[in-house]
């Protein structure tokens, strides 16, 4: 019977990180103009996938685009509930005139008119700027950016010169089960 308890604990100590959603790391959304506050009316779509590690310090993202109206100057993850606008925290491209944070990478354009246009990246707490003050988010707070992801509140979108608020945005939602719902096809 004591070798029984010792297994059953042994197995339960492995099936704990499944058990406490550690495969719920995946974040996976497709951008369009109808999620920008205002509403865009664009031809132009993205996607937003993201992963966070499991030990929660870091989060490798790729944020793909296409059928922008006008050139990209800014491209970065906010916090804010769905229909409201909210500070920076984390940025994945800049430009001359919105270069970001000291390191973030320029915006790249299409070669040819109506390519897919992608950025990538790893964030960690280095990366996270500080939210509005009435966010009381801080710079270098990435469990709070996280934790904000995970209550769906925070959102990804792309500015451009055409849009200078956004032209595109998705809603940012961690998976239950390694696929968002907004997205049926692959699990990144």
């Amino acid at each position: 019977m004591k070798r029984l308890s010792i297994v059953t604990a042994v197995l339960l100590a492995f099936a704990a990180p499944s058990a406490t959603g550690t495969d719920s790391h995946k974040i996976r959304v497709k951008m369009t103009g109808y999620e920008e506050v205002p509403s865009v009316s664009t031809v132009a779509n993205g996607t937003f996938s993201a992963r966070i590690a499991r030990d929660e310090q870091s989060i490798a993202y790729r944020l793909s685009w296409r059928g922008l109206q006008a050139p990209v100057t800014q491209a970065h993850v906010h916090v804010a509930q769905k229909s409201v606008n909210g500070g920076i925290v984390l940025w994945m491209c800049g430009t001359a005139t919105n270069p970001g944070p000291a390191g973030t990478q320029a915006c790249p354009t299409p070669m040819v008119a109506g390519d897919t246009v992608e950025v990538s990246g790893t964030w960690d707490a280095t990366h996270v700027q500080a939210a509005q003050p009435a966010q009381q988010i801080i710079a270098g707070e990435l469990a709070e950016v996280i934790a904000a992801i995970r209550a769906g509140v925070a959102y990804a979108n792309i500015h451009t010169t055409a849009s200078p608020g956004g032209e595109v945005r998705g809603q940012l939602e961690v998976s239950k089960h390694g696929h968002s719902h907004h997205d049926d096809d692959d699990d990144d």
